[in-house]
Formats: C-alpha cells, structure tokens, sequence
C-alpha cells in the first residue's frame, strides 16, 4: 500500500471539520443548551484532526526516507547509522507535535487560558520548583536526544554492558533496550551511556576479531596447531579471510596459554566461529597430542641413605 494513502483519512476529516467551522459561522452563536458546546467542539476536533494528519505526515517521510537504506545487508554501517538517528527525531518530532497539539486544545478552553496567563505571571518560583522536580526525566530526554546526534552506538550495534554481551536492539528517548545473546533483554536508562564505560564492538565497522583461548601443556607444537588452524579455516565459510594468528600470550606454572584471533563478517559469526575454531582445535589436540594436555606433574625422588 502507498504510504500517501494513509494521509487521506485523517486530512479528510480535518477538512470537514474546517468546512464545517466555517458553514457554521455566526449561526452557532444563537444556539443555547448542550448545542452551545458543539462550536467549541468542533474547535477541538479540528486541532486533533491537524495533529494527527502531523504524525501521519513525520510517519509518512521517515518510511520513504527508510526506504532507501537496507539495514540487513552484510556491510550495513550506514544504514544502521541513519536508522538509529531518523528512528530517534521520529520520536522527538511526535512529542513535540503532541506537545503543541495538547497545548493549543488546553488554550481553546477561557477558563484554562485564564489560568495559564496567572501562571506565567509568577511563573518564576514555579518553574524553579518544576525544574528540580522533574530533572531526572528532562535529563534522560535529553540523553536520548544527545545520543541520537553523538551515536556513541547504533541499531544492532554489538556492545558489552553490565558484564553483558548483546546488541542493541531498541532505541528510545529515555531508555534502551539491549537484546542479551541468550534472549534476554536488558533496559537501561539512556543516561547511563552517557555516563557509565561499555563496549562497542561494532562503532566504526560490523567487520569483528574473536579470541580463542587454549590452554596446554609446555610439550605441543605450535607449529602444527598453527598448521591446523589454517586448514579449519579453510572449511568454513564463517571466516572473512582477513585474520588468522595464533599466539602464545602466557605461560604458567602448568600450562601454556595461546590465543587465537579470526575475523568474521559481523558480531554474530564471529561468535558462531569462535565456537567452531575452540571445538575443533581442542579435538586436534586430544586425537594428535593428548599428552599436551594440562596435566600437574609430580617428581618422585630417591630419599638419602641414611649415614
């Protein structure tokens, strides 16, 4: 369906809700009863009727803008960085919107208007107060904002928050939600990553290297593990051909510590191929060299003649 099309309905109704406005005129000034709230009504629905057609409207461009980014391609950076932040003033726009609209209806009433114009009159240790108050959630508003200009991350962006690997799923004004690997979900404040460290594996490319940690003992041949993860590498589609290292980084009291970096596309192979690369170098080790597995030696020594 052509997303102008959901335009017409609501600028349908504000437009006989004008027309009738006008027909109406000055004959609404006679009437008396409950028919003397039908002008003020109409008022009302006519404000209603143009914010409505607004938010169709901002929904209207932000799909036709969206639509020329393909955020589920391979190499999908930009994509991503255009969705978190036209996602983010979607948002924004509608609360200003709603905000004017609420306000411009809360105006048609005398009464209130009355009261509002008191208001500002000693508006000075109100807003004061109202300032402290509400700081907290002015503050998060304006963390979401900041975030959507900054993008210290973006959608689908794999981070590690809280001891927590994800990506970031959702993106609000005041909050964001963290899609944990095993399903969970996690919801932080948008303030928090203004203020707190986290991880952002993905900031300048969905391109990603993972770590395998082997732990052996001093007698395998590095030699033939590094020959052994070449050819692992070669089966499997999951590697992007551009790291391969296989280092000896420690080594302890009993055993030896090597560390195996691969790339992958993005976040979610690199996993997948971390997994696969720990199995299948471990299963080497066990079939080629299972006396290079960790082991605790004990040397028994002759006791001294005694003299």
């Amino acid at each position: 369906m052509n997303y102008y099309t959901r335009l017409v309905l609501p600028l349908t109704v504000t437009i006989i809700l004008v027309i009738l406005k006008i027909y109406l005129g000055d004959k609404s000034q006679h009437w008396e009863g409950i028919f003397s709230y039908v002008p003020h009504l109409n008022t009302v629905l006519i404000i209603s009727g143009f914010t409505w057609s607004a938010l169709v409207l901002i929904s209207i461009f932000k799909k036709a803008f969206l639509k020329q980014y393909d955020i589920n391609k391979e190499d999908n950076l930009r994509a991503r960085k255009v969705y978190t932040q036209i996602n983010l003033l979607h948002k924004v726009a509608n609360f200003v919107v709603l905000l004017i609209g609420v306000g411009l209806i809360l105006l048609s009433f005398e009464s209130i208007r009355q009261v509002g114009v008191g208001l500002f009159a000693s508006a000075g240790v109100a807003g004061i107060i109202i300032g402290f108050s509400a700081q907290k959630a002015i503050g998060t508003l304006i963390a979401g904002i900041q975030i959507a200009i900054t993008q210290p991350f973006r959608l689908d962006d794999a981070v590690v928050v809280e001891g927590e690997w994800g990506w970031i799923e959702e993106i609000n004004l005041n909050y964001v939600v963290v899609k944990i690997w095993d399903e969970r979900r996690l919801v932080l404040p948008s303030t928090y990553f203004l203020e707190k460290p986290f991880q952002n594996w993905t900031r300048s490319s969905a391109n990603i290297i993972g770590s395998v940690f082997l732990y052996t003992d001093y007698s395998v041949s590095f030699d033939a593990l590094r020959k052994e993860l070449d050819r692992i590498l070669e089966t499997t589609q999951l590697w992007d051909k551009r790291v391969k290292v296989l280092q000896v980084t420690d080594s302890k009291e009993h055993t030896v510590e090597s560390r195996i970096l691969v790339s992958a596309k993005n976040s979610p192979t690199a996993w997948d191929l971390r997994v696969f690369v720990r199995e299948k170098m471990i299963e080497f080790i066990q079939k080629n060299y299972p006396e290079a597995l960790p082991k605790t030696r004990v040397s028994m020594l002759p006791n001294d003649k005694e003299s």
